[in-house]
Formats: structure tokens, sequence, C-alpha cells
């Protein structure tokens, strides 16, 4: 029987499986989507159980094929960054699971920044806000468990919370620095409101719980190890290691990850740093702008239309900053940033091509910053995420960024989680 690795990637809509064996082929790959995030009470929520119930269908979809589960060796989980709860010690939610795209009220993000100035933690879509409004709003009596999507997930496979991994940690207030959480956490978390143990990225952490091996025909052995966030995930299955090498991920939102040798962080243009593993850093942000902003303007069809008509060698003229809604993250942090996608030219395949120069504009912008405040060079780009398939999108890219665009040896978050399982970060 073939020894297999699984990866498992959790996004916004849905869940992706890749079964790699231990030379990093792709054996078998799955999908599932799950309801979208519902604005409950002024929150952006989702159901962890939908999670769940995404995960065990991509289990069976690849039970269902060669070479099936029973050779699964390991698995790791990536997660959307941000995206918290709170539970009991069964893992039960016992809050809302805030979305990463919420955020919570600025009196609070100021209070946080108070605290400590001038980290990911202290903005008001962080997790840290999240959680510290989610235990003032419900507050839980019992002991709770602050959680983030691809840890509850884990907590699942496991049996028991209290888990997770340096870079779902890092906008919960984690210092990837000094490897552990600061003090100032105390004057905020009840004693009874319990952070998790956090451990390096692809470190093996437990093995699953016979209940769920049980359920979903995974080997009892099956290894637990410690996943990432997405857009490290992503960054992983593209190929790219070193220093100078960067990614873009195009999908709902822009994300930007830069390898470099120190960590760089700027509360002013929204930076920040997860820690790879001891001599290298992935520094970048995350825009609001991106494909949500094309699925609320076109549909799959007049995309791949529209982009087939595209001059792509020549400028549109127009100067948009495309957003799905007021704010902006990065490269400047901006939560009133309006959206400017005017005047609107008679051609939608001019329209359409403006709204790829703006976001390409957008990412120029990002990958400038990043040189500038981290003293590496930008050596190469691969690109990840559903944008990266659009010819016509890269082309314009191409143009605006000038610099090499790669392709990408996988696009796939949940290859880069597969890759972690297997130990080979």
């Amino acid at each position: 029987m073939t020894d297999s690795y699984l990866g498992i990637d959790i996004g916004t809509s849905g869940v992706r499986a890749f079964q790699i064996d231990s030379a990093g082929q792709v054996l078998a790959s799955a999908r599932s989507t799950f309801p979208a995030t519902q604005m409950k009470n002024g929150m952006l929520c989702q159901q962890p159980d939908d999670w769940w119930r995404g995960v065990l269908n991509c289990l069976q979809q690849l039970a269902e094929k060669a070479p099936g589960l029973g050779g699964v060796r390991a698995l790791a989980i990536d997660g959307t960054s941000g995206t918290t709860l709170l539970t009991d010690a069964q893992n039960h939610p016992v809050s809302p699971a805030l979305m990463y795209n919420d955020v919570r009220p600025a009196s609070l993000g100021a209070e946080l920044a108070e605290l400590a100035p001038g980290i990911p933690a202290c903005s008001r879509s962080s997790s840290l806000a999240k959680a510290v409004w989610l235990q003032r709003s419900e507050t839980p009596a019992a002991e709770y468990f602050i959680q983030q999507q691809a840890d509850w997930l884990l907590a699942k496979f496991r049996g028991t919370p209290g888990c997770s991994d340096w870079n779902n940690a890092l906008k919960l207030g984690f210092d990837a620095e000094l490897l552990g959480w600061p003090d100032w956490l105390n004057k905020i978390i009840p004693a009874h409101g319990h952070l998790p143990a956090v451990h390096r990225p692809g470190d093996r952490v437990a093995t699953i719980a016979p209940a769920i091996a049980r359920q979903t025909g995974l080997p009892p052995t099956t290894r637990l190890h410690a996943g990432t966030t997405d857009s490290i995930a992503a960054f992983l299955a593209s190929g790219a290691s070193q220093p100078g090498d960067a990614v873009t991920s195009l999908g709902s939102t822009l994300v930007l990850k830069l390898c470099t040798q120190h960590p760089v962080a700027s509360v002013e243009y929204g930076i920040y740093s997860h820690r790879l593993d001891e001599t290298r850093w992935l520094a970048g942000g995350a825009s609001n702008t991106g494909g949500a902003v094309l699925k609320k303007e076109f549909s799959a069809d007049e995309l791949k239309t529209l982009s087939a008509q595209m001059d792509t060698n020549s400028e549109t003229g127009f100067d948009y900053y495309p957003l799905p809604a007021p704010g902006e993250r990065f490269p400047f942090p901006d939560t009133d940033k309006k959206s400017v996608m005017t005047p609107r030219p008679a051609s939608q395949v001019t329209y359409l091509q403006a709204i790829f120069e703006g976001i390409a504009r957008i990412e120029k912008q990002g990958y400038d910053l990043l040189e500038e405040l981290s003293n590496e060079t930008v050596l190469s780009i691969r690109s990840c995420g559903g944008g990266a398939a659009n010819p016509a999108w890269t082309r314009i890219r191409q143009r605006i960024l000038q610099r090499p665009l790669i392709d990408a040896a996988q696009t796939e978050a949940a290859y880069g989680s597969a890759l972690l399982a297997a130990g080979k970060l």
C-alpha cells in the first residue's frame, strides 16, 4: 500500500483536499462547498459544522478514488487567517464563528493598540479583536478556548481543543520572534479563557482520535501535524522557498508574500511577517481588492469571454481602486477607503480591463513597499488562486508589475498543507 499524506484547505466557500505520495506527486484530490458567509446581528458568520461536513465529504470522495485512505500516514490543515470562534473543552462552539473580514468596533481596536501598538493583533479585524469581543458579548461562564478555523478542525481530528501553529496564532497576539505569548495578553484574556499551545508549522502534534478514525475511514495511526494559514500554504505549494521569491494569491482578496531573511512589520502600511522556520520569514499583507470585486460585477462566463477580447498591451486610461466594500488593509490600512470604479466606460471589455489594471497597480504598490522595507529584491513572482488562470489578467500584471512572473509548481493551498504533513517544509 502506497504511503500518502493529506492536506486539507478550508476556505471561505469550501474545502479542498490533496493526497500526495512521499515524492510530492498528487495521487488524488477532492473538493466540497459549504454555505456562504451570512450577516447575523452585525456579524459576518459561518457555521463550523458546515466546515466539518465539507471535510467529511472530501474524505468520502478520496476514499472512493485510488489509492483510497488506507495508506494515509499524516495530515495537516490550513484555514482562513483571522476566522475566529470560542469553544468549550469538548470543542463545541460557544460563540459565533466570526469571519476573517468581520470588523469589530473602532473603540476595541484603539483599546488593543494601547496595550501593544504596532502588531497585527491590534487591528479591528484581527483574531484577538474578535476573541475579545466574543468573550465580552457571549460571556462564557465556564472555561473556553480561543480557536482559529484551522485550529477548530484540527481539534475535531484530535478530539480536544488547545493546539495551533505559529502562523494562525499571529493575529491572536503570538510573538513569532520570541515564540511565545506576550505577558500583556493576560490583561485582556480572562483566567478561564485558554490560548492554544503553539507549534511550528509541520510539527507532529497528535494522533487521530479513535472515534474520528472510525468516522472518516482514516487509519488509526494517522499523525496530525500543525498546519498554517491558507496564504502560506499556497506559498509552499507554489515552489517558492528562497529569499526574494514572492507569491501573489489572486483569490477573493489579493494577498502578497515575499520570502525574506528578517521579519518586516509596519502598521502604517498593513505589513506583517509570518515565521516559516529559523531563517526564513514571509513578509506581506492582504488587500481587500481581488476576485470578490470581479464576482460582484461579472459572471464566470463573462469573465472568460470579455478577457479574450482585451488588448492587454495598451492602457485603458482609467485609474480604478476596486474594492467590494469600503475599507482597505494593505498596502495601507484605511477602514473608510472607498472603492473607485468610475467613470464607467460603455464597453464591458474596457470596464473589466480597467478593474484588472487597478488590482495590478495595487499589487505593484505592495511589492514596491515590501522591497523598500525588507531590503529584499523581488526576484520572481508566482501566482495562485482563481485569478492566476486568466491569461489576459496575467499579461496585464506582467506589464504593470515589471518583475518576472513564473509558473507555480502547484496553485492549491491544500497541496502546501500536504507538504507540511509529509515533512517537506
